[in-house]
């Protein structure tokens, strides 16, 4: 307990260090946990792939769901089609283009191949919002809200393909059709499935105790994977798919799930950040570094771009903002963690892919994260006047918030509505209701009625 307190309290110090410099969470835990591993000074040995592979499946779940959570559909919806056809057809043709350059460099297996290049096909969600959030940095043309659907989304259709491919390679493959199609129907439908009986749920029952309701919601999410993989369908898929119904949906103590997935989401990727890196044994770097750095340079410079100019020039989106979105393609925790099932399945691949797959990651957060600003600057696409935390859902308006009373009529229409259903704007917080001679605390299920004076507090009233 001591050790691992003791680890906790340096990740989050180093982290608050290094932040401002918006260098990812990733790279920082990524060392650290190289640093107390068999080949640093921590000596500590940890060499199971198979708990491994368990300990960051499950916490991919919260990071997943939580990257859902955060994605703020109303400003994403101008990007959206680019977005998804980026984290799905430009994942697939990512994987494509990689995994033939390898098989014609390095000749070998050819399904092998295929599968290096789908482990690393998608891009990582946590630095790209880590460094967006350090610097504050939003970007013009709506960049941001593309960037964090993309890289939100991408790990199910690279998962999909690597567990495909998988199969391939141990023979149990016996119809790959029926296999995507459950992989992407199930995620599909499960996921709404469950999204929408939270939501249900979150709006009509009031639960005693606040604390139930992160609970509920984290059981809901668990709940949700396990039964969508034990069926064969895409469980990263359903839990980011949850997450988005949840997160724009007008739910009781939303403020409250947001900062209690919040503090989740981050222990989640210490944990398995940190794992990965103790994982790792860097004395084992030195023999994949030709393969590795390969990989990687094609990536950046060839692949990705590819994929990029492909997708975006038929939304006539300017070069410079497809140049940009090019470079944001950090590979980073999912490919490691899709790499560590891989060499849990597959006995006697011919290639390290772990430490293969660790070090491009290394490489590419390591060099294309510390520029993004430095880039996005250069390329001219810095928005200085609007602040990039508007396109999550836990953003705070900053000001200076002034109380107003309201009184009901009966041409209201919030009238006999619930402060749920009132379709209150979210930049104003109703404090107090005074009803007659009392004060009603306003819940999620008060019901607002003929003659109330409500409270409200906001910066931007608007005649509403």
């Amino acid at each position: 307990m001591i050790i691992g307190a003791a680890i906790v309290l340096i990740c989050v110090v180093a982290s608050k260090l290094l932040y401002r410099f918006g260098i990812p969470s990733l790279l920082i835990f990524l060392v650290l946990g190289m640093l107390f591993g068999s080949d640093g000074f921590g000596g500590i040995v940890f060499d199971d792939f198979q708990l491994a592979q368990q300990l960051c499946s499950f916490a991919l779940i919260f990071i997943m769901f939580f990257g859902g959570f955060q994605t703020n559909i109303k400003q994403a919806r101008p990007v959206l089609a680019p977005a998804i056809l980026m984290s799905t057809l430009g994942v697939v043709l990512t994987a494509l283009l990689t995994g033939l350059f390898y098989y014609i460099l390095f000749r070998g297996n050819l399904v092998e191949a295929l599968l290096i290049g789908a482990v690393v096909s998608s891009t990582d969600a946590a630095s790209v919002f880590s460094i967006l959030r350090s610097r504050k940095l939003n970007l013009k043309g709506g960049l941001a809200s593309l960037l964090e659907i993309e890289s939100g989304s991408n790990d199910p259709v690279s998962y999909m393909m690597t567990m495909i491919l998988l199969s391939i390679l141990t023979s149990s493959s016996h119809a790959i059709g029926w296999m995507i199609a459950a992989q992407i129907g199930l995620g599909l439908a499960l996921g709404f499935l469950f999204g929408k009986l939270a939501v249900f749920v979150l709006k009509k029952i009031n639960l005693e105790i606040s604390g139930l309701y992160p609970l509920f919601t984290g059981a809901v999410v668990v709940l949700g994977y396990g039964l969508c993989e034990y069926f064969g369908g895409n469980g990263y898929l359903c839990v980011y798919l949850i997450g988005i119904l949840l997160g724009n949906s007008r739910i009781q103590h939303k403020r409250s799930l947001i900062h209690f997935f919040d503090g989740i989401s981050w222990v989640m990727q210490m944990m398995l950040f940190f794992a990965l890196g103790l994982l790792s044994f860097p004395s084992q770097l030195p023999s994949v570094l030709l393969p590795g750095l390969a990989l990687v340079l094609f990536l950046i410079f060839v692949a990705r771009p590819i994929a990029t100019f492909s997708i975006l020039s038929w939304f006539k989106i300017p070069f410079k903002q497809q140049a940009l979105v090019s470079w944001v393609g950090l590979r980073g925790a999912a490919s490691i963690v899709f790499a560590i099932t891989a060499t849990a399945t597959v006995s006697g691949l011919s290639t390290n892919l772990f430490h293969m797959v660790f070090l491009v990651a290394l490489v590419s957060v390591g060099i294309q994260g510390t520029l993004i600003p430095g880039v996005a600057k250069k390329l001219d696409l810095v928005e200085k006047d609007k602040n990039v935390l508007k396109t999550f859902n836990d953003y705070e308006e900053e000001g200076s918030a002034r109380l107003y009373e309201f009184t009901v009529g009966e041409d209201s229409k919030w009238l006999n509505k619930t402060l749920m259903d009132a379709d209150i704007p979210e930049h104003i917080l109703v404090v107090m209701i005074k009803r007659g001679d009392s004060v009603v605390i306003p819940k999620g299920t008060t019901e607002i009625q003929l003659g109330d004076v409500v409270v409200l507090n906001s910066d931007q009233l608007n005649g509403e």
